[in-house]
């Protein structure tokens, strides 16, 4: 049955210790998926600056940001609901391999329309990797732990991202843009090595009734649940920062205080640093409370963040700013990976991670065309608090959703 947010788990009918955690299966994984997203994480401060070299402006980088979200997001549901059926390490390692031929291929790129092109292909890529990864920890996680588990996944990932930029903003001072994307297939194709050698093919775990259902019919019955509607826009609002946060944070920088790569990086850095750090934790407190009350106070603070970042005067203020923005998203992620999982035992893990990550892909997408038009009609500088009232507006009707629905399901 679906359970709400609140006390604490009970093992037989006692509060107990939970089971221990199957690391051999994890490990394997959760190591994959960090060197995957640390070569993601090194081409984060160099895109935006290596598209502007080919003529993109405002409108053009979020086309391009947004031809990732698009393939992405066509693809993440269908992925999900074939790994249901064929398994998951299939399409985990034709992610990588993906991914590690868009890195080689980006610095041969021309022009704007060739980088739409190949971020389009990326975007096939990561409809493999994460969606997939997140299915598979589901199928591991017990009742009572989703938060737990998942803050384990959330913590390779963002760990990855946030390594990732400062590296790539040394490798460019040092070597010039190319060695970053470089780097990013070479570690590609080590992550693709290694789930080869040590990631078990373990079969989905069981669905409930729902997830023997059609992808389109299953997706019906997510858009008519209160809770899961709610979920899933939650999902998309919070991801609508990404755009601004990342692509346009090098420009923004860069206009402002002439902000080297290596500055760049550890901003970026250090809000997902921080976000990794504290995944543990914040999945923790997801598994022991009500997790709507987690998701406000989460939302609240990203969304009062992204406004105030036009007012940051120098690098130290925008420095701060990204670590505390890193310590609300520390407390959505965990918290609405472990909803997600909850869901996942009526539609079928692979199902609702695909749907999940579609949420994702299209709040990536409204930030990227959302961002790119209020970047050439406002201004940087407007783009920032325009975009964080409207994550505010969307987060809260999203949790207001998810709260008001808590009648147990069958599963």
């Amino acid at each position: 049955m679906r359970l709400a947010g609140g006390d604490g788990p009970t093992y037989g009918g006692l509060r107990s210790s939970p089971p221990l955690m199957p690391w051999p299966l994890l490990l394997p994984l959760l190591l994959s998926v960090f060197i995957a997203l640390l070569g993601i994480g090194i081409i984060v401060p160099v895109m935006p600056v290596f598209a502007a070299g080919l003529g993109a402006g405002g409108l053009a980088l979020g086309f391009i940001i947004a031809s990732f979200s698009i393939t992405r997001g066509l693809c993440q549901p269908l992925v999900g609901s074939l790994s249901d059926r064929w398994g998951r390490k299939g399409f985990l390692l034709g992610g990588l391999l993906v991914f590690g031929v868009v890195g080689l291929l980006i610095p041969l790129a021309t022009s704007v329309e060739n980088l739409v092109l190949i971020r389009a292909l990326h975007g096939v890529g990561s409809a493999m990797i994460v969606p997939v990864a997140m299915a598979y920890v589901s199928d591991l996680a017990p009742v009572g732990q989703e938060g737990r588990y998942m803050g384990l996944l959330n913590t390779a990932i963002f760990a990855g991202i946030g390594s990732g930029p400062l590296l790539g903003g040394i490798f460019t001072d040092l070597w010039g843009m190319a060695s970053a994307f470089h780097a990013m297939a070479a570690l590609s194709f080590l992550a693709l090595l290694l789930v080869l050698a040590q990631m078990p093919a373990m079969p989905a775990a069981e669905a409930g009734s729902r997830g023997r259902e059609s992808l389109l019919a299953a997706m019906g019955h997510m858009l008519a649940s209160r809770r899961t509607s709610g979920l899933l826009l939650a999902r998309m609002a919070t991801m609508i920062i990404m755009v601004p946060t990342m692509a346009f944070l090098p420009l923004l920088m860069t206009q402002a205080f002439q902000a080297s790569g290596s500055q760049i990086g550890m901003v970026i850095a250090a809000r997902t640093l921080i976000n990794a750090l504290l995944q543990g934790p914040g999945g923790r407190l997801a598994d022991r409370h009500d997790k709507s009350r987690l998701l406000r106070i989460g939302c609240l603070v990203i969304s009062a963040v992204i406004c105030l970042i036009p007012l940051a005067a120098n690098f130290w203020s925008l420095l701060l700013l990204f670590m505390i923005l890193g310590l609300g998203e520390a407390l959505i992620w965990p918290t609405l990976g472990a909803l997600a999982t909850e869901e996942g035992r009526v539609y079928g893990q692979g199902t609702m991670m695909g749907v999940f990550n579609l949420a994702m892909s299209a709040g990536v997408l409204i930030g990227a065309l959302g961002a790119g038009i209020a970047t050439d009609l406002f201004g940087l500088l407007w783009t920032f608090p325009l975009i964080g009232l409207l994550v505010l507006a969307l987060t809260m009707f999203a949790v207001a959703r998810i709260a008001a629905d808590r009648s147990p399901v069958a599963v």
